[in-house]
Parts: structure tokens; sequence; C-alpha cells
């Protein structure tokens, strides 16, 4: 017996017509009228009494009826139980810097508004650090750059970010505009993350193809210091806009790169789902709700969503 039968039974009793049944539920008359045939066989007993007027519930029927809406009852109260229960539990979320400064907090809002009961940690850490944590299990879930590590992963697009030259007013060209191409900054003293950080690979990728070469005075792999060290004036930088959400307004100059390839890709990346708990799940669409909500505010510059329909598995 299935639940299904259920439902069909109880509405062909209450409209008194297997037609105005069938159409009522989106049903084939003879679909329908073999389901309750299938009932009534593996009750061993004739529920309905069909006419030509229509059908009325026999002395079985009658009394089946009342416990199919009683079960009814109960199985949609159950699943409202399920829908609503709190959801309890722990996740831990790993996040870049750069990715902190703008999520991290909205992150931690939304999920104590929505999941009170559910412990959240979050790790901040350079993205390959973050993808060594969860293959090894120390995380559920990050938002990563890249995700063409081995292992059982589910990889979701998130959003792209352009990527921007960052400096005091001294360390800039005079004449440079709202938007630059990496050709023109062959003598902008830079300060970059090193070589093995993802983003470096992602410039230094931009800058070949821009036919330029970059002029790198010093490597720093501490957001934190690195952009102390441009706010001092020592060097300018390239970093997505997110670089500067933790720093004082108008202390530094934002330039947008021209260049196609200066941008790079977020991603949400996470544990097999048959691994991860129901808070990691939900975290994880919460993850992406909160980042869409924070593009389509404004408030992570140089930000562009990404379609969930062209999410993918690893």
């Amino acid at each position: 017996m299935e639940l299904r039968q259920l439902r069909y039974f109880v509405r062909v009793a209450e409209l008194g017509s297997m037609g105005r049944a069938a159409a009522d539920l989106g049903l084939v008359t003879s679909a329908l009228s073999q389901q309750i045939a299938r009932l009534e066989g593996e009750l061993s007993t004739r529920l309905l009494q069909r006419s030509a007027a229509g059908v009325v519930p026999t002395e079985a029927g009658l009394a089946f009826l009342r416990q199919a809406r009683l079960a009814l009852r109960h199985t949609e109260a159950a699943a409202h139980a399920a829908q609503h229960a709190r959801l309890s539990g722990h996740v831990s979320v790993g996040l870049a810097p750069t990715t902190g400064a703008v999520l991290g907090v909205p992150l931690m809002r939304a999920m104590r508004e929505r999941y009170p009961e559910v412990r959240l940690h979050l790790v901040e850490s350079l993205s390959g650090h973050l993808a060594a944590m969860l293959e090894s299990r120390q995380i559920d879930l990050a938002v990563l750059f890249h995700a063409d590590r081995g292992g059982r992963w589910s990889t979701q697009p998130l959003l792209s970010e352009r990527l921007f030259l960052i400096g005091t007013p001294g360390c800039l060209p005079p004449e440079i505009g709202r938007r630059v191409s990496l050709a023109r900054l062959a003598d902008v003293p830079l300060i970059l993350p090193s070589g093995p950080h993802g983003l470096r690979h992602t410039i230094d990728a931009a800058f070949a193809a821009a036919r330029a070469q970059p002029r790198v005075v010093a490597e720093v792999d501490s957001l934190a210091l690195l952009m102390d060290a441009v706010r001092e004036g020592l060097g300018a930088t390239i970093q997505p806009g997110a670089a500067v959400a933790r720093q004082p307004a108008g202390a530094l100059c934002m330039h947008e790169l021209s260049d196609t390839l200066a941008s790079r890709d977020n991603l949400i990346v996470s544990l097999s789902d048959d691994e991860l708990s129901p808070a990691a799940l939900a975290a994880r669409v919460l993850v992406r709700e909160v980042a869409a909500g924070l593009v389509d505010a404004g408030h992570w510059p140089g930000a562009s969503r990404v379609r969930a329909g062209d999410a993918a598995v690893g």
C-alpha cells in the first residue's frame, strides 16, 4: 500500500466520481481506476460501489476512508515537523583572507539568524591550505579558487571577481584612469603574493598574455601585512576588490584591470554530498545565498554572480 493510493482513494470518495477525481489529480481516468483496483486487491475487499451515476464508498470503504484521512493528516504533520525542525550540529567553513573580509561576518550573522543551534567554525587561510584541510577532512567546505586536487569533492561555481590595481596615489601613475591595462604597469612597483599562491599564478598568466613584465619589489603571503605595506606607500598591489574591505575608507585608490585574464573564479568546494551532515548541507546553500546578496547589494567590489545551473561535481 502506498501513500498515493490513500490520496487517490480519499479524493475519489470525496468527489464521488472517478473522472472528476482523475482530472483533479492530473491523472488519466483509467490509471486512477487501476490504482483503486490494486488497492482493493491488496485489501481483499471492495471499497467503492460503482454505478452509472458515479461511485460511493461501501461500508468497508467508509471505515477505510476515516483511517486513510487520519493517516494522511499524520503524514502531513510528520513532513511539516521534519521541514521546520530546528537544525543542530556543527559545520566548518574555510575562507581565503580576501573572501573572509567580505563574506565572513555576513555569513556568521545569517547562520545565527537561520540556524541558531548550528555551531559555525570559520577558518581563514590561503586557498591552498584550505584545500589541504578539506582533503584531510578538517573542514566540511570552503570557498576556493581552484579545485584540481584529487578526491571526491562537490564543486559549485559561486562568483567571478575582477582584479584591481590598488595603491596610494603616490605609487600610481598620475595619468591613470578608472581602468588600466597590465601593459601600462611596467614601472609600477608591485607587492604581490609569492609564486605558490593561486592569485600570483593568475596575475603572472595575465601579464604573460599582455606581453608585459611586472616590477615586483616584494612578495608577501599575508594579506594583512601586504595591505599594510601598500597603505604605507611601499608599493602597489594587484588584488580582487574584496582586499580593501578591511581598509579605512578612502585610504587606497582602486583601478580595475581591463585585461581579459585579470579575473578569478570563486568556487564552493565541499566534501561529497554523502559525507556532509545536514548542517553542512544547509551552510553550503547559505554561503551561496549570502554571497549573491552581497554581490547584488554592491558590497563585493568587482564581483559578479555565476549561474547556479553551472554547478558541477568533481
